[in-house]
């Protein structure tokens, strides 16, 4: 089962990355100025992840393939790492929408 871990960016800000059950993280959020702030992304991410239009694929400058994950206003909530194929990011995109909805919270802050 997956798990949000929250830590503090080096400037202070609150971050979270969704990890798989194997330890992987499969998406990393933006940075959010409090902790309440990132929690609410996180609530964010279990509403919008079972929702394949709220996915973005994309590919970088370099030809990889990433994705992103939108709220419902279009903001995004989360960024993948990226990948070699568009196959791995697709199954990328399947670990979210698989781990997501019932990962547990470490906060990692305190």
């Amino acid at each position: 089962m997956g798990k949000f871990v929250i830590t503090t960016r080096a400037n202070g800000e609150f971050q979270f990355n969704l990890k798989a059950g194997n330890g992987q993280t499969i998406l990393t959020s933006e940075g959010y100025t409090t902790k309440a702030a990132a929690l609410n992304g996180i609530e964010s991410v279990k509403t919008n992840s079972q929702e394949d239009s709220r996915y973005d694929r994309k590919e970088s400058a370099s030809g990889k393939p990433y994705f992103t994950l939108k709220a419902g206003n279009g903001q995004i909530i989360g960024s993948s790492e990226m990948y070699e194929s568009t196959s791995a990011r697709d199954n990328g995109i399947e670990s979210v929408k698989k781990n997501a909805p019932d990962a547990d919270t470490d906060d990692q802050t305190s």
